[in-house]
């Protein structure tokens, strides 16, 4: 037979934009594999993990069994990463990030899980419901202001309905509503920090440099309601060539590249042309061709006719290439990550007999 055992300590990284939902995904499978924790959420938002390891005491997890570290990653996380006393590292975070996090695990020999970037891809195609579409257009790319790594930062459209989905994506995205996020009104927030929004607006400008034609958005709000906050509009660049670092390169912030397309087969080969492979979706009507993108496009997690962001927990979820190294962040396959498989042959012709077991 076969059968799950404890790995040890697992150290748990966590991101600043889900610190209450990243944790939880983590930290529990661990528990349930019996092991122990240490968990480093993000500089950014240390006092959700305090709420979330406050929780868990209030739950009845004893001492010691969960542990919460805060601090900057070359102090804290280098420690944990590098630590012989830690078996098994799992990281959500940015993929530069995950690769020196890799470097560092590398010598014990500890096993490391890396969830990292994302450049998700929304395929349009000229059969698709336009309406459909934009809504899960508006919602993927401006979500969370962009601020997760399944956001939408691609739109991939059929020439034959480029110009009408352009111009519907626009208004649409020019009516959305920014401010603050507890105000029932309010339809997209703002960024995570001021670093975060010089960001976006670098990327805005590396757009409109490299040829991009800036559709609607490309500003830092700041005056009135948006003085007390790192704001930045919906923005939407069109007629994007597929190679501009704006399609490339994951900019985490409300900015959407728009990129025109002449065929099914054109549209895939241009979603994996990106180091990335989180995420993708396509709206369609044709269930050949969307059974053919879901073969095809390189991604950890397909969509038909829904937008790029879903997070099932019940479900694996990870991807490819620079995204990570497998499905294993969350659902049944979040065990492999926190236990080992040991396999146990006994010989019944020992005549095994049920009898004390010395302490």
């Amino acid at each position: 037979m076969s059968i799950r055992q404890p790995i040890g300590v697992c150290a748990i990284i966590t991101p600043w934009n889900f610190p209450m939902a990243i944790p939880s995904w983590k930290v529990i499978p661990a528990l349930v594999c019996g092991n122990t924790v240490v968990l480093k959420p993000a500089t950014l938002t240390p006092l959700s993990a305090v709420s979330f390891m406050q929780t868990l005491e209030e739950a009845g997890i004893p001492p010691g069994v969960v542990n919460l570290v805060t601090g900057g990653g070359e102090e804290v996380g280098t420690e944990l990463t590098a630590s012989p006393d830690v078996s098994v590292v799992s990281f959500t975070g940015s993929t530069d990030v995950g690769r020196t996090v890799s470097v560092h695990a590398a010598p014990s020999f500890k096993k490391v899980h890396l969830e990292m970037g994302g450049k998700n891809v929304v395929i349009v195609m000229d059969d698709g419901n336009l309406e459909l579409a934009i809504d899960g257009c508006l919602w993927g790319g401006f979500g969370t202001s962009g601020q997760r790594c399944t956001a939408a930062s691609r739109v991939v459209v059929h020439e034959n309905v480029y110009r009408t989905f352009l111009d519907q994506f626009v208004a649409r995205a020019r009516a959305l509503r920014v401010g603050d996020g507890l105000e029932p009104a309010t339809q997209m927030g703002p960024a995570v920090s001021q670093g975060q929004l010089e960001t976006v607006a670098r990327y805005v400008q590396i757009g409109s440099d490299e040829g991009a034609r800036l559709a609607t958005g490309g500003h830092v709000l700041s005056a009135g309601a948006h003085a007390r906050g790192y704001f930045h509009e919906p923005t939407i660049f069109a007629d994007v060539r597929p190679s501009m670092r704006v399609a490339q390169e994951e900019i985490f912030g409300p900015v959407v590249s728009v990129i025109p397309c002449r065929s099914f087969e054109e549209a895939v080969e241009i979603g994996n042309n990106v180091p990335y492979g989180l995420s993708a979706s396509i709206y369609t009507q044709n269930v050949n061709r969307a059974f053919a993108a879901m073969r095809d496009l390189y991604t950890g997690i397909f969509y038909v006719n829904a937008p790029t962001i879903g997070a099932e927990v019940h479900l694996p979820f990870g991807g490819t290439k620079a995204t990570g190294n497998g499905h294993r962040e969350a659902g049944t396959a979040a065990l492999d990550v926190f236990s080992e498989w040991k396999s146990v042959y006994v010989d019944f012709s020992g005549k095994l007999q049920r009898a004390q077991i010395d302490s």
